[in-house]
């Protein structure tokens, strides 16, 4: 891996992949008609070859809290993630969705395809990235590569690479377990 060369923020498909291929991280794409929500996705990969549908396939959660941090959810796609109890696990304050001005100023992409691969545009570390650690015991990874015409594969040790390449530290914690310790408490 070397490191990716500065560039204007990454908008496209295209451009993001070249990104990952100029910084030598691996990955595979599959190229389909756009999907909007987890259930749509799942129909889609019905069709796929076993090896390809290897994986944690993903979804993710552009959130603010009421102090204006912003935070990115990593999870499995059929983890049930109970948005009034997130805010103590990673460490927010009246957790709510950022809209989609915010998340295109601040990731550049638009609702529908946001994804871990956006940090590549937060070059300003806004952005605390949360990993739901369930997610990191796949060694194969899915996500849209900033658009939701396509999935992307990568290696977990890929992903951590991107996201040491894009400056993101990220929060690594079981997001279900942790909510669930809250009610206790």
């Amino acid at each position: 891996m070397s490191d990716a060369p500065p560039a204007p923020p990454v908008h496209t498909k295209d451009a993001f992949l070249a990104w990952l291929d100029r910084a030598g991280i691996g990955h595979e794409t599959r190229h389909h008609e756009p999907l909007h929500t987890v259930e749509e996705a799942e129909a889609h990969r019905a069709s796929w070859p076993a090896h390809e549908r290897e994986g944690a396939f993903c979804k993710n959660l552009f959130l603010k809290d009421k102090k204006g941090r912003l935070f990115l959810i990593v999870t499995l796609e059929a983890r049930e993630l109970k948005l009034n109890r997130l805010s103590k696990p990673v460490g927010g304050a009246r957790l709510s969705f950022g809209n989609a001005d915010l998340l295109w100023e601040v990731l550049g992409v638009r609702p529908g395809s946001v994804t871990p691969f956006a940090l590549v545009n937060d070059r300003d570390g806004k952005v605390t990235v949360v990993l739901d650690a369930p997610m990191l015991e796949h060694e194969r990874l899915h996500y849209h590569p900033l658009e939701n015409t396509a999935t992307t594969a990568i290696s977990r040790e890929d992903f951590m690479d991107f996201l040491a390449l894009t400056g993101h530290e990220p929060l690594i914690v079981d997001l279900v377990a942790a909510a669930s310790a809250g009610e206790d408490g």
